[in-house]
């Protein structure tokens, strides 16, 4: 026992460093880190040439949004030259920064590198991992305290460092939580048979080892959701943990291929290691620690604006706009419709159905065209839970709740003389399909914007594939907004491609915890529903128009099969049935980009001009008769 704790007493108790040497290991592993990526990149140039991993003509499409004289500074870095040149350049100065010394030039170096680091990022998009940020992070922080005389900045430098630490492990664990392979023990045997992170021996040993993998794998998510415990104690957690964390990013780098994760997260470490340590230890005696209570009171900041701007979202999501109205279905759930358009009384009023998470300002430029240039009603509506549709059913949500939702919203808001076109993209295309069949003869036509199929989890490999992680994606986003990360989230390219007047309230909905909140209700009924489904589609007896976005129908051929499906279910009785492939469009661009949304309007209304020809000519025929 004496044995034991003495073992005990060694392995508990502070591991404190010095000012100075938590600079100069911090720099030196950082340093080893860029060293390494220059390598890699200097070694793997093919990936930067035409149909490379970092091929800047198509990587620079993710920053055209930027500004010119942004878009020509991220051109000329990333030309083949001078790209070369920088990493030349960065492994040397990461070279020199491995030698001994202290002086101030070596703040110089760890500047350097991390801007160089920084201005290169855009040309290194895929591939970096964090390693790159980590070190460029702990560079810009050494280099400020190498070249400042006052132990007080060095100080605050370090304290930045072990706070941005502490900060990556317990965000990477809690919302590791999220995802069910992480809380059943699963998730590393996982990542290992993959092909990217994988190693087929490793891999191998979790299999044969079951108990042990899953142990292994609770255990990295607890170090990471646990790792501010280093502090308590008076520093006598933080050698078992940094040792815990140091092991992690080594078996990273073996197992997985990760080198650089074996330098770049450890060398946050000497500042976690200084900042621990209590303060009446003679290594750490003199330390300022009033960063971490400007780092309380920033947070504490930061928390106060992010609940006042998300509460504004939700205020905005719920205002109604000008001519707004509600309806309560037979489910007592409130929806909220605009009629943007009466239209002419002999044309029907088309009712758009948007898709799961989507928000009905994704039909804008659709419902533009078709309110200015033609004749047809329109009204679009939000599914209970979506921005002022209240869901106040008890009862478990099933997708046929939408579908009573929709038939009740027609009944009550569109005059019972006329007829309606139902318009669904994605989910909304699926549920608008049901309604038809319910609704009969008040449904003129169906329009299927790259619509689900009810049996696309069976039989497509890839939806079948990614559905177990758009659970999970839907649930990491609503708990992001509800711990305030909406303060800092920036409009997606879909919402930014809107109609300038729309694009705001688009937003709101889109940072606003409840689209969320009802995307992963339908998903969950979804997952239930589909992947039961067996048979044929039944007969829907209207006109319909199928439409596919090319992006989706090229990533999945069966998608483009299930499409057909959808359009033969319409056949019979020389009903006017169509199919459409849009070019270079994607699932949402099909929608939300005006080069692929307006003449898809007028593809739109020209199908149900025809639609109503042909229907005329028959009703004439038959009075003929």
């Amino acid at each position: 026992m004496s044995l034991l704790r003495r073992i005990a007493a060694d392995v508990f108790k502070p591991c404190p460093v010095s000012r100075e040497t938590a600079i100069g290991v911090g720099e030196r592993l950082a340093a080893a880190t860029s060293l390494t990526s220059s390598l890699e990149y200097l070694t793997q140039r093919h990936q930067l040439k035409k149909g490379g991993l970092n091929d800047w003509d198509i990587t620079k499409d993710h920053y055209t949004t930027s500004s010119p004289l942004t878009q020509k500074l991220l051109d000329l870095l990333s030309s083949e030259r001078v790209t070369t040149a920088v990493h030349v350049a960065e492994a040397v100065v990461s070279a020199g920064m491995l030698l001994p010394g202290k002086s101030r030039w070596r703040g110089a170096g760890s500047l350097f590198l991390s801007a160089t680091t920084s201005l290169l990022y855009p040309r290194h998009r895929y591939g970096t991992d964090g390693s790159d940020q980590v070190s460029m992070l702990v560079q810009m922080a050494a280099g400020t305290a190498r070249l400042s005389n006052t132990p007080q900045v060095k100080d605050a430098a370090l304290w930045y460092i072990a706070l941005q630490s502490n900060l990556s492990y317990v965000v990477a664990g809690w919302f590791k939580l999220v995802g069910k392979p992480w809380r059943d023990g699963s998730a590393l045997s996982g990542v290992l048979r993959t092909k990217t992170y994988g190693s087929q021996s490793a891999f191998k040993l979790t299999r044969k080892y079951p108990r042990a993998s899953r142990a292994l794998t609770h255990g990295v998510l607890g170090f990471e959701c646990l790792f501010p415990i280093a502090y308590l104690a008076g520093g006598r957690l933080a050698r078992p943990v940094i040792s815990s964390a140091v092991a992690f990013h080594v078996l990273n780098g073996f197992a997985m291929g990760l080198g650089r994760f074996s330098t770049a997260f450890p060398a946050m470490h000497p500042a976690v290691l200084y900042t621990a340590a209590p303060k009446s230890h003679p290594k750490v005696s003199g330390r300022d620690d009033r960063a971490l209570a400007l780092a309380g009171t920033a947070l504490l900041l930061t928390a106060s604006a992010a609940a006042m701007v998300a509460a504004q979202r939700r205020m905005r999501v719920r205002q109604p706009q000008p001519g707004a109205r509600n309806v309560t279905t037979r489910h007592g759930n409130v929806l909220q419709y605009e009629l943007l358009s009466q239209g002419e009384q002999d044309k029907p009023v088309l009712v758009f159905c948007n898709g799961l998470g989507s928000p009905s300002e994704y039909f804008s430029w659709i419902t533009e065209y078709m309110t200015e240039e033609t004749g047809y009603g329109v009204l679009i509506y939000d599914r209970a839970g979506y921005c002022g549709s209240e869901r106040h059913c008890r009862a478990p949500f099933q997708l046929d709740e939408a579908v009573d939702d929709l038939h009740d919203l027609v009944n009550e808001a569109v005059p019972t003389g006329r007829q309606i076109v139902l318009v669904g993209h994605s989910l909304g295309g699926e549920i608008a399909r049901r309604a038809a069949r319910r609704l009969q003869h008040r449904t003129h036509s169906v329009v299927y914007l790259d619509s689900s199929h009810p049996a696309e989890l069976n039989r497509s490999p890839q939806q079948s594939k990614t559905a177990p992680n758009t659970r999970e994606y839907l649930t990491v986003m609503l708990w992001s907004l509800r711990v305030g990360a909406g303060l800092v989230m920036l409009p997606p390219r879909s919402v930014g491609s809107l109609p300038p007047k729309y694009r705001s309230t688009a937003f709101s909905q889109y940072a606003d915890t409840c689209a969320w909140k009802s995307g992963r209700r339908e998903w969950d009924a979804v997952m239930a529903e589909f992947e039961t489904f067996s048979g044929a589609l039944p007969p829907v007896e209207t006109p319909a128009l199928v439409v596919s976005a090319q992006q989706t129908v090229d990533r999945d051929p069966e998608q483009l099969l299930m499409h057909h499906e959808i359009a033969q279910a319409h056949r019979g009785q020389q009903r006017l049935v169509a199919s459409t492939v849009v070019e270079r469009a994607a699932h949402e661009t099909l929608l939300t980009n005006a080069e692929y949304a307006i003449p898809l309007a007028s593809r739109i209304a020209g199908f149900l001009d025809a639609a109503a020809t042909a229907s005329h000519n028959e009703a004439a025929k038959e009075q003929a008769k």
